[in-house]
């Protein structure tokens, strides 16, 4: 019940009137191509306490392979124990425009049953793009987090993840991804969210500072046609991500939360016309089992006799009436003041909308 009432007045100060802010393009949305990329590799962890992958067949096989490139090879038929390595996944982002020489932070992580990746260090390991192409080289010692110990009665205690671990500035960019964003004829702009009067807002406010510059595509992206060249594009660019829109008012729509009982109804929500009653009815079960004793010298058994109370309470609520177009500040009143729970919440609103009294989107997560 604390859950909701926080919840209540959270909605009741987000139904309060007041003024739209304004917010820079720039955290509407993003221009095209501007963004990272993600890296992954297969990879090798040695330097382990013990707490390695053992005798895991690929990962064998992994350390004849670096073995081979180092000069050492291992006699066939042979499978060494490895409990001091782990096979792993190496993943990264490439930022946007990377270029060779530049360091990004790897994340390392255990494929099977190593214990721990604490004190060991990653070997070099190359990094591939979606298309299948070497963009960055890792190596380097981890840092871990986590902590893992166990004993010899089977006993073993965990801190945090230890089976995860990162290397700061760990890779080295190799290769570039190509941007033709100087070169390109229009420059496109996407908006996080679809929504035309935003893009229309954002359109308008890009050509009230550089007029025939901005025209919308659809409902996410704005074409934007600016000189070429690199140097005047980034300061035009720069430039529009620093105007300010009025971005458009959020659609009615109420969260929830199946997994923790959350519910979240955003300012937009109104209801049409609407009556709610709300009651719970509570069945009550209580078992006392008695213990009977047969009389002396009677030859009886000892015996346990059932004794069941059954009880049945309803409780009775106001019914609470509501007027079309309803805001959110009078549907939260009138919901603490039927006394319902989060869970009841959740399905007075579904009836709601059923009955079509409520002008707004469920999205339950």
């Amino acid at each position: 019940m604390r859950r909701f009432l926080l919840i209540a007045i959270t909605a009741l100060l987000a139904s309060l009137p007041g003024i739209a802010h304004a917010e820079r393009v720039r955290d509407l949305g993003q221009f095209q191509g501007v963004r990272s990329n993600q890296l992954t590799g297969y990879g090798i962890v040695v330097g382990l306490a013990g707490t390695g992958d053992d005798n895991l067949e690929y990962l064998t096989e992994a350390m004849k392979g670096v073995s081979g490139r180092m000069g050492v090879t291992l006699p066939p038929g042979i499978s060494p124990g490895l409990k001091n390595a782990a096979a792993v996944m190496v993943t990264a982002d490439l930022p946007a425009f990377a270029k060779p020489g530049q360091r990004i932070d790897v994340t390392v992580s255990t494929m099977g049953k190593a214990k721990s990746l604490r004190g060991g260090a990653l070997i070099m390991t190359p990094l591939y793009g979606a298309d299948g192409q070497i963009y960055a080289m890792a190596q380097g010692n981890l840092a871990v987090g986590g902590l893992g110990i166990s004993a010899k009665d089977g006993s073993q205690l965990t801190v945090n993840v230890p089976t995860v671990g990162r290397i700061a500035d760990g890779g080295s960019v190799e290769r570039g991804v190509a941007n033709d964003l100087a070169s390109s004829e229009v420059v496109h702009y996407n908006l996080f969210n679809a929504d035309f009067l935003t893009a229309a807002r954002v359109r308008d406010a890009i050509n009230m500072r550089l007029p025939g510059t901005a025209a919308i595509d659809d409902g996410v992206t704005i074409a934007l046609r600016l000189p070429p060249g690199a140097d005047t594009r980034a300061s035009l660019m720069a430039a529009i991500e620093m105007i300010e829109v009025t971005p458009a008012e959020t659609a009615a729509r109420v969260i929830v939360n199946s997994r923790t009982g959350t519910v979240v109804i955003n300012s937009a929500v109104r209801l049409s016309p609407a009556a709610i009653s709300h009651g719970k009815l509570t069945v009550r079960v209580e078992e006392d089992p008695r213990v009977v004793q047969p009389a002396p010298f009677s030859k009886g058994q000892t015996a346990v006799e059932e004794n069941s109370t059954i009880a049945v309470e309803e409780q009775t609520d106001h019914v609470a009436l509501f007027k079309g177009g309803a805001s959110l500040a009078k549907i939260v009143d009138a919901l603490n003041l039927l006394g319902v729970s989060p869970s009841d919440l959740v399905a007075i609103l579904e009836a709601l909308k059923q009955a079509g009294a409520l002008k707004a989107e469920m999205v339950v997560i």
